[in-house]
């Protein structure tokens, strides 16, 4: 393996802008990195995410086939 075409891999501090921090590994040429989630503030890993249904249709489809998936 010729050393002078690799990229160098180091470590890289990741913030996000909820405040949590974490190092990772990268081939990127800064040694930090701002990001605008992450596995701390997303809905779907806190468990907080809401279906936004404007038009009604998850209501319309769990009348017509609701009680097709009850057991």
């Amino acid at each position: 393996m010729n050393n002078s075409i690799q990229p160098n891999y180091h470590d890289v501090t990741v913030t996000c802008s909820c405040g949590n921090t974490f190092v990772t590994k990268s081939a990127m040429e800064k040694d930090t990195f701002n990001i605008e989630v992450c596995s701390a503030c997303h809905p779907f890993y806190t468990g907080k995410q809401k279906i936004v249904d404007s038009t009604g249709r998850v209501d319309k489809f769990n009348q017509k086939y609701g009680n097709m998936f009850k057991r």
